[in-house]
């Protein structure tokens, strides 16, 4: 879909959300287009790593208001906010380790999209904030959910109480972001890590992000459910089920795995 963009480099998918004239400003028809990504992702088995960007000057503005301020409250609440957590989590959730690449300013949900990620480069020009309160809103795409595991109570509060909004520097040293590189390097510097993640195991990687997810307490358990049964699938018994089961027969379990 036009509105996000997927190239895929070897072992590398590179997602970019493309509506630059609007600061890449999100609206549902982009939050369509992420998901159905996510799906491009997941099915691609060459796909060890993908790399979250923007187009143009910004990462990403946020939602778009004039997306959202016609809605209903209903509508608000159900077609806007919780169709974007559905569309966040699963970014989140990908298989594979994401990277954010902020190439530029990244406010409201563009913050929120790129704490998706599970790392984060920026510029050295990017701001970083969460300025909903200032439009009589709060942040509704995690930002006080997921961004406080990832980031912490304090940091949040004092964007999105206090309205302070950080530098790239700032954002480091708070852990925000991971790394800070010069302007019109962050894809490069992000392809760089890719190709290292790359390099490990992958059934390792999507292992070990759910466990970290569980640790963080990000995860409502989801996460330990698709670890046993990544585990189940691979047992002897679990064969042995099936096959009785199209035989029609009692199975003769042995406890093996």
């Amino acid at each position: 879909m036009a509105e996000v963009r997927i190239d895929v480099e070897g072992a590398v998918a590179i997602l970019t959300v493309s509506r630059p004239e609007k600061l890449n400003a999100l609206d549902i028809d982009m939050l369509k287009a992420l998901s159905a990504v996510c799906d491009t992702v997941e099915a691609d088995a060459r796909i060890r790593v993908a790399i979250l960007t923007g187009d143009g000057k910004a990462f990403s503005a946020g939602g778009d208001i004039k997306a959202w301020s016609g809605m209903t409250a209903n509508e608000f609440g159900h077609a806007w906010v919780r169709f974007g957590h559905r569309v966040f989590e699963r970014l989140a959730t990908l298989r594979v380790p994401l990277i954010a690449a902020i190439n530029g300013h990244a406010l409201g949900g563009g913050l929120e999209l790129a704490g998706v990620a599970d790392i984060r480069i920026a510029e050295r020009q990017v701001k970083i904030g969460l300025p909903e309160t200032s439009l009589g809103m709060v942040p509704g795409w995690s930002g006080t959910q997921r961004l406080v595991h990832r980031f912490g109570a304090q940091v949040v509060r004092r964007m999105v109480l206090g309205g302070e909004m950080f530098s790239a520097e700032e954002a480091q040293s708070l852990g925000v972001v991971d790394a800070v590189v010069d302007t019109g390097t962050v894809l490069d510097a992000a392809k760089s890590y890719a190709e290292r993640v790359a390099q490990r195991g992958p059934a390792a990687l999507e292992v070990a992000k759910l466990m970290i997810a569980v640790a963080n307490g990000e995860d409502d358990g989801s996460a330990v459910e698709a670890l046993g049964s990544i585990l189940i699938a691979k047992t002897a018994d679990l064969k042995e089920g099936v096959a009785a089961f199209g035989e029609k027969r009692p199975a003769v379990f042995k406890g093996e795995w």
